[in-house]
């Protein structure tokens, strides 16, 4: 018997990295999944290689008329949620100085913009006792030259899940967050940079991490099973640190 026998999640960002491999598990593990994305065809191929049990829609997170839509369509198809893992996000560099409102407005409309509206659309689907599980990162409170706009972002979804916690207490719906250390996902070839300059990124960021490599994403995916679950039945409103010990020493 799997841990998430008969429930209903929902995982955006689900074409790839984090998202991709939270959904595998969760499957695994007998649940139904609903994984969204921006690239139609990227959301098509992943829902493809993940199964039967996955709905792939195609969603901008930062459009709240998209996320509404794919509420409909979770609405019409299942008739509730019990799972809900608010994983998609952006991630630019840019040192102060050189920052542009194009860079603030699209990492704030995604991060932020894009995880509070998803949650709050997902509760009239969501089942008293659900879980919420926000993806943030140890960005938002461990400076690092030239991400301050993400970093920001990522803080802002930790303050969400303390708020959170407290407004869903009556529905005993249980807010966690996890925080991300340096994960091997494509948002590194996505910030902008060369491929030299992202070995160097990387390079330098593994110097900091105690174990000594980058985390996988199946990784952030076992935290995230452990916060849908029952398991944790007794945990809300915390952040579990996957990073490494980069963040802890």
């Amino acid at each position: 018997m799997g841990r998430l026998d008969r429930k209903i999640a929902l995982v955006t960002g689900g074409n790839s990295g984090m998202g991709y491999a939270t959904a595998e598990l969760f499957i695994e593990e007998g649940a139904t999944v609903v994984i969204t994305g921006r690239r139609k065809e990227a959301v098509e191929e992943a829902a493809k290689k993940l199964g039967s049990n996955t709905l792939g829609l195609t969603a901008d997170v930062s459009n709240v008329g998209e996320i509404e839509s794919v509420f409909r369509e979770i609405s019409e198809r299942y008739g509730r949620l019990d799972v809900v893992f608010a994983n998609a996000g952006v991630g630019y560099l840019s040192p102060l100085g050189a920052i542009t409102e194009e860079h603030f407005d699209r990492q704030f409309s995604v991060n932020v913009k894009g995880v509070l509206f998803t949650v709050q659309s997902a509760l009239p689907l969501l089942v008293d006792g659900g879980s919420v599980i926000l993806n943030a990162s140890i960005a938002g409170y461990k400076g690092m030259a030239a991400f301050s706009v993400y970093s920001a972002t990522k803080a802002a979804v930790r303050s969400f899940a303390r708020s959170w916690t407290t407004d869903l207490k009556e529905r005993k719906i249980r807010v966690n967050v996890i925080s991300p250390g340096p994960i091997e996902t494509p948002i590194f070839s996505k910030m902008g940079l060369t491929g030299e300059q992202v070995q160097e990124f990387g390079n330098s960021v593994l110097a900091q991490v105690p174990l000594g490599r980058m985390g996988q994403p199946e990784e952030i995916a076992k935290a995230a099973l452990f916060l849908a679950s029952s398991d944790s039945s007794y945990i809300t409103g915390i952040e579990l640190t996957v990073d490494g010990g980069m963040a802890q020493v």
